[in-house]
C-alpha cells in the first residue's frame, strides 16, 4: 500500500494506517460468504507530526464519534463487492474528512434587517390587523 496523499502539506505515511479485512454484509450473493471484501482502515491523528493541533482538534470535534478509546480514526466500507474498490474507497473517504477539517470554519457576520425590510414587516402587520379588526362583530 502506498502513502496517502492528502494535499501538499499533509501525506500520511503507509505505515500509520492499519488496514484489515472481514467478510461483509454488503452486496455478492455467495461471495460474501467466501470473500473478505470488507475493508476497515485504522489512522491514529495524534501520532501524525504533519497535522496542526487546530486541525487535529477540527477533526476530533467533527468526526469524535469514530475515533475509538485508543485514539484511532476508524473507517468502514463495504460499498463494493471487492477489496481493492473498498480500500480506495475508504481511504478517498479518509482524504475527504480531513480536507473538510483543514480550514476554520468561517465566522458569521451578524447582519440587521434593512430599513426597508422593517418598513416593509411593519406594514404587513398592521395591515392584517386591521384585516382581523374588520372581521370582529361590535355588540354596541
Amino acid at each position: 500500500m502506498s502513502d496517502l496523499y492528502v494535499c501538499p502539506r499533509l501525506t500520511i505515511p503507509a505505515a500509520q494506517l492499519q488496514v484489515s479485512a472481514a467478510r461483509s454484509s454488503g452486496p455478492g450473493g455467495q461471495n460474501v460468504n467466501k470473500v473478505n471484501s470488507k475493508i476497515t482502515l485504522r489512522w491514529s491523528p495524534d501520532r501524525c507530526t504533519q497535522l496542526d493541533d487546530g486541525w487535529r482538534a477540527r477533526l476530533r470535534s467533527r468526526y469524535g464519534n469514530r475515533i475509538n478509546r485508543e485514539g484511532e480514526l476508524v473507517l468502514h466500507s463495504d460499498r463494493y463487492r471487492d477489496q481493492p474498490r473498498n480500500l480506495a474507497d475508504v481511504r478517498a473517504r479518509l482524504v475527504q474528512m480531513l480536507m473538510e477539517c483543514r480550514q476554520p470554519a468561517k465566522k458569521r457576520k451578524p447582519t440587521k434587517p434593512t430599513a426597508g425590510a422593517k418598513r416593509r414587516r411593519r406594514k404587513h402587520k398592521t395591515q392584517l390587523s386591521e384585516r382581523k379588526q374588520s372581521r370582529r362583530q361590535s355588540f354596541d
